[in-house]
Formats: C-alpha cells, structure tokens, sequence
C-alpha cells in the first residue's frame, strides 16, 4: 500500500468521523431482517399557525392545545404559541406582548405602543400528552398565533380555535384546527358576492419576509387583477385580506389559490356572510382525481359543491353519497362536468335527507386532478348558519381532534375504498376521548365501519368530564377512513355549527435504517 492509499484513507476516516457519513443497508436476504426495516418514528418538532379569530368586539374565542400520547418519545417538550404582528390594512397597526417582529424585537412592531391591535395571547402551556389545556379571549384584538411544539409534545400536536359570535355579520360558531405553514392552498368555497366579507388570512411563522401571489379563479376563469401579485408578508407578521378589494367582480362560488413565491405562510380564509352567517374556510386536499369530504350534517338544508381544476383539460367526475347503507347516486346530480381552468358550483339541497353522509367525488374515465369543498347551511330562512366542508386526506395513522365537550360533538366516520370498484370490506377504528382539561379519565371503544358507509358517531366521552376533551381516532385495519367533527350549539333559535376534517396529524415519520459504511469511498 502506498502512501497516496494511506493519505486518502486517512482523509476518509477523519471525513467520516466529522461529518457522520452513513449509507443504506440492504435487508438480509434471509432470516429476521425486521430490524432492517423503516421504522416510524415520533416527529421532534411541529409549526402550527392559528389565524386572528375576529375582528366582534363581542366575539367571544375559545383555544384548546392537545398532543396525544405517542410511543417512543422522550421525557422532555415544550409547547408554545406567540402572537403574530398585524401588518393588514383590515386591522391595522402591530400586535403586542411577545410577538417577536424581529429576532430582538427592535423593529418596533410587537411593542403594543404603535396603537395597533392588544395581542392577547391565550396562556396554552401544556406539561404533558393526553391532557388539554385551554384558554378564552373575548372581544376583536386576539392575533393570529404562531406556535411551536417539540419533544414529547410535537407529534401530533393539535390546537383548536372556536369563536362564538352572537350577533352581526358572520354570526354563529366558527372553528378552525390551526394548521402547518406550507408554500401552496387551494380554498374552492370563497366568494365576493353582496352580503358576502370573505378574507383571506395569511401569516409567517418565519424569520424572512414571504412572498405570495393569490389568485381567483371564477366560473369563467381567472378573474383580472394584479392587486393579489407579490403580496410581501413580513417576518412573524399576519395579513388580513378582504377579497372582494381584489376584484370588482362580484361572484358567489370562487376558488383562491395562494402560492408562495419566496418563504412559507400559513392561510385560511374566514366566509362570513349577512344572512347565513359564516364559518372558517380550511384549505382542500392537494387536486386529485379522487376527493372525498365526509361529514355533511344528516340535518344539512342546503348543500352546495364547489370544484375547481388547475388543469388545461376538463374533469367530469361521478358524484355519489356514502350514506349509513351504502353509496347512494344523487337524482339529478350523478355527474359533474368541471371545465378546466374554471370553479363550478351545483346546488345538491337536502342531499342527506336525514341520515348521515360523505361525498365522494371519482373520475367518469380519465383522471383530472381538482380541489372540492361543500357549503353546508343548517337552519330555516331567518335563522341559519352555514360552515364548509373541504375535500380532505384520510385519516391514515391517527387523526386528532381538540375542543370537544359533553354535548354538541357528533364525530363522522367514513370507510371508503380508493378504488371505487372495489367493493365490500370494513374498518376498524379506535376511537379514545382523552383526559378534560380540568379533569376526568380516558376511554376509548372500537368501532366496526361498513366500507362504503358513513357513520355519526356520538363520541366516547371521559368518565367524571371536566371541561372540554380531545378525541384521537386511529385506523386499525380495513380499507381508509375519513373522518370530520362538528360542534353544535343552539343561540336564539339558530342551530349555529361548525365542522373540522380529521386528516393524519402525521405524528410520526418513517425513518430508513442506516449505518456508516466506508467501503463507499472506495466504489
């Protein structure tokens, strides 16, 4: 061996030591390679960004912070939520206490002296998983937040925010689960009509500035304006954007989409409306051929679809309720033909006509990715109440669900085949009420879903409840389960709702195993 050889081995090993080089293994070809095997893993950090609830000075806000419990974590974690700067024209001004506009707070924003918005900052400080902590707000100051979880505390950690607005425009119960920042939404469901406030809610959770475009998509398009280009939104700042100041079009089913150009945002979009009141607009499933948005009231009536597609070709997709006994075809609505580039709406009225149901949306014969939500209104002329219902991914792993209390929480599961052809089969799903905030003890029940069928639940409720609890639903075996909540509450006559889709909260991750292996500087 000559001393090149030595020299560059010397360097590959001083490489290796510095820099923790590992390489994948390949499984035994025989005996027990379990070990081989991806594991999943507990996520060590979660970003969670929960919008401004409202601008009501007699709004009332409700927070609950939840993270179930979760194998193979540590004993250390914190959970944290800070409030974000207020940047929009909507509300003007800077928020206050520790917002942390800037790394050392000396941009003067944050400060609260500017006369800007109160941050009121719901006092969320979780110690442990399997036990919620809430906190209240009333009146139109509380920001938007911006939160951070790690440890023990960051898989699956789920924050809920629940307004109940008693009077005025977007009156009602409006709920929204606060959501990961991300560089992309689709929300199908907005509008700009008369009688009509929808904004659009953005907020940074990082330490540079987000570039972000948002466009409107009509039922002839594109809509014209270049107000929605380049939208700066600041550091550990919020903006708060009434759409119709995008367009002098005035339409009522439209479909947003934000992009990031530079950065990451969270984004939601608040409906409220002078009739119908309002709810939180949550963003759809990334376009698929196949959407399924499960959880429409069995009491819904009035239900409306709303679908957009990005593409450049036409999607026409069969329409079908998965009621308790089975798929059911709507009269008069079996198809739906949706132009691409172009948001279409249908009226489905009392679809559910009393019993439970998912609708599910699956191509006719080619595949054209689209995004869908459903505005659901309960309630007689006077007094109704609307919330939204967007396309949604299953529940896969676990899906978590925060805020609930002992009455008013029904919980719709949904076992549905990816294959619409394929027929028969059940899930299995446990479903497991934690701890109330202020006391009582975990139960948990399985439950046995028809594929093809949706279920209305009343969900397991903690012995000796307390306060209000989380429910944690975990897929077992069978084809998929989707799954929504609804909190409903009756104030002067008017059955004010709300409803929040339980998509995986991807608490865990699937880690490859790896090891150091040299030999792969010398291939």
């Amino acid at each position: 061996m000559n001393r090149t050889t030595l020299s560059v081995l010397a360097a590959a090993a001083a490489l290796a030591a510095v820099t923790g080089l590992a390489a994948l293994t390949t499984p035994a070809a025989s005996g027990d390679d379990t070990g081989q095997a991806a594991a999943r893993l507990p996520v060590e950090r979660t970003s969670l960004v929960c919008p401004a609830p409202s601008t009501s000075d007699i709004a009332d806000t409700s927070y609950t912070s939840f993270t179930p419990v979760t194998r193979g974590t540590g004993s250390g974690g914190t959970a944290r939520l800070r409030a974000a700067t207020e940047t929009g024209t909507e509300t003007g001004g800077s928020g206050a206490g520790d917002t942390g506009a800037g790394k050392d707070g000396k941009d003067g924003k944050g400060s609260g002296e500017s006369g800007g918005r109160t941050a009121a900052v719901p006092a969320l400080q979780p110690k442990q998983p399997g036990t919620p902590v809430t906190d209240d707000t009333s009146g139109g100051d509380a920001p938007a937040l911006i939160g951070t979880a790690d440890g023990r505390l960051a898989p699956g950690w789920t924050v809920q925010e629940t307004t109940d607005t008693a009077a005025g425009t977007g009156r009602g119960l409006l709920g929204v689960t606060c959501a990961a920042p991300d560089t992309e939404f689709w929300f199908p469901g907005a509008g700009t009509a008369a009688g009509r406030s929808d904004y659009l809610h953005l907020t940074n959770p990082d330490d540079s500035a987000a570039v972000v475009d948002v466009k409107l998509y009509g039922k002839d398009g594109a809509l014209k304006s270049t107000l929605g280009d380049g939208i700066t939104v600041a550091p550990h700042a919020a903006e708060r954007i009434l759409l119709s100041t995008l367009t002098d079009e005035q339409q009522d089913d439209l479909t947003v989409h934000v992009s990031a150009r530079s950065g990451r945002v969270g984004a939601a979009v608040q409906s409220l409306d002078d009739r119908l009141g309002g709810d939180w607009l949550a963003a759809s499933a990334d376009p698929a051929s196949s959407l399924v948005l499960p959880g429409i009231p069995k009491d819904a009536t009035s239900v409306r679809l709303i679908a957009f597609t990005p593409a450049d070709a036409d999607a026409d997709l069969k329409v079908r309720l998965a009621s308790p006994s089975g798929p059911i075809t709507p009269a008069g609505h079996e198809t739906l033909h949706v132009k691409g580039g172009t948001t279409t709406a249908v009226d489905l009225g009392d679809i559910t006509r009393g019993e439970a149901g998912s609708l599910v949306l699956t191509p006719t014969d080619r595949s054209v990715p689209v995004v869908a939500a459903l505005r659901v209104v309960r309630g007689k002329a006077g007094k109704q109440e609307t919330a939204f219902i967007p396309a949604t991914r299953a529940v896969g792993t676990r899906a978590t669900s925060a805020g609930n209390s002992a009455k008013g929480s029904t919980l719709s599961l949904a076992a549905l085949n990816p294959d619409p052809g394929t027929g028969g089969g059940t899930a299995t799903v446990k479903v497991t009420a934690s701890a109330g905030s202020e006391g009582g003890t975990p139960v948990s029940k399985t439950y046995t879903i028809k594929a093809g069928t949706t279920e209305d639940l009343t969900p397991p409720v903690p012995a000796g409840l307390k306060g209000t609890y989380a429910l944690t639903v975990e897929h077992l075996s069978g084809v998929p389960v989707y799954a929504a909540r609804t909190l409903a509450v009756t104030e002067g006559g008017v059955p004010a709702f709300t409803v929040q889709t339980l998509p995986d909260d991807r608490g865990t991750v699937t880690v490859p195993k790896a090891e150091e292996d040299l030999s792969v500087l010398q291939r």
